[in-house]
């Protein structure tokens, strides 16, 4: 049957909170700029009582990815374990006014809805300080069977993938997309993911994912590679579709014996957060069209310039326009 979704993502959901900061303040408090870091819930509560004004939306890298999708103008779905609070409302509110299918049952009498306390310096970085909560719920029972089914992408988010009942509902995820014919993507979301978990991994991508993405640095760590060009030839004899993404100098499409070099789009950079999310949304957009590998690394591109020209994740221009869709 003809899928009735574009795209299934599989993520972390998260309230994300953003707010300026300045070196000082992350020097003050231990923090490693550009980092990731887990943060228990009272070391959470007490950094987001010290942050300046910010924003709040609903986030998690995967989740980000399908709100941008679905302003492309691709049917999107997305699952993901809140609890059963306020902010679990607001995220579920926030995702489906961006047109995204959001369906999974609150967790009801456990941790409360995951944040992500997000701080950006002056040099655009930022610093991501994420408390969990109830996001380490989402297991098996929560996979969707009729939605990841009826989905041409399948699209797991790396970030997801510490809790054992995580790395049980991917793969059950996986078997579902391969049974029905539908293509799975995975993303590597973060270096510290990678050495978690670098086995579990290239498992993962043997056992059948179908594109890749990745920065510069996860590609490497993944591969244990001495540089770049070591661990993109490595992936080629892993995945069909790898999109590694390098910054200012682009992006590579590896997929089998083609090399695409892909520019990045030039923007003046106000804060890099989302940048990976926003590559994926454009390229996984595309790629449900049935366009060429160049125009995906094109839409991808101008996605991820949209997404640094300002702050927060979520696109604030006509992102059908930016990509002349």
């Amino acid at each position: 049957m003809p899928p009735t979704l574009d795209i299934l993502g599989i993520g972390n959901a998260i309230l994300d909170v953003l707010a300026r900061a300045d070196d000082a303040f992350l020097a003050a408090r231990g923090l490693d700029k550009g980092a990731m870091r887990l943060v228990g819930t009272e070391e959470a509560e007490a950094l987001y009582a010290a942050m300046g004004p910010g924003i709040e939306s609903s986030g998690g890298s995967v989740a980000n990815t399908c709100a941008a999708a679905a302003a492309l103008g691709a049917r999107v779905g997305y699952l993901g374990k809140v609890a059963n609070d306020l902010p679990g409302q607001v995220f579920g509110h926030d995702m489906r006014a961006a047109g995204v299918a959001f369906d999974t049952p609150p967790l009801v009498g456990g941790a409360p809805t995951a944040r992500c306390l997000i701080l950006v310096t002056p040099d655009a970085q930022r610093t991501m300080n994420t408390c969990l909560g109830a996001c380490v719920a989402f297991g098996e029972d929560d996979v969707d069977e009729a939605a990841v089914a009826s989905a041409a992408v399948t699209y797991l988010e790396g970030y997801l993938f510490d809790p054992p009942a995580a790395q049980a509902a991917f793969r059950r995820a996986l078997r579902i997309a391969k049974a029905n014919g539908r293509q799975v993507a995975l993303s590597l979301s973060d270096p510290f993911c990678v050495g978690r978990h670098r086995d579990a991994f290239r498992a993962l991508l043997r056992d059948g994912v179908d594109i890749l993405f990745a920065n510069e640095a996860e590609i490497i760590s993944l591969y244990e590679a001495p540089d770049f060009a070591t661990a993109a030839k490595a992936v080629r004899a892993e995945v069909p579709i790898a999109a590694l993404t390098r910054s200012a100098a682009g992006s590579v499409i590896a997929a089998g014996e083609e090399t695409l070099l892909v520019a990045a789009a030039p923007t003046q950079v106000v804060d890099t957060t989302g940048a990976g999310d926003a590559y994926a949304a454009g390229f996984l957009a595309a790629h449900a069209r049935g366009l060429p590998l160049a125009k995906c690394g094109r839409w991808a591109a101008l996605c991820a310039a949209e997404a640094i020209s300002h702050v927060g994740a979520r696109p604030q221009t006509d992102l059908k326009v930016l990509v002349g869709a």
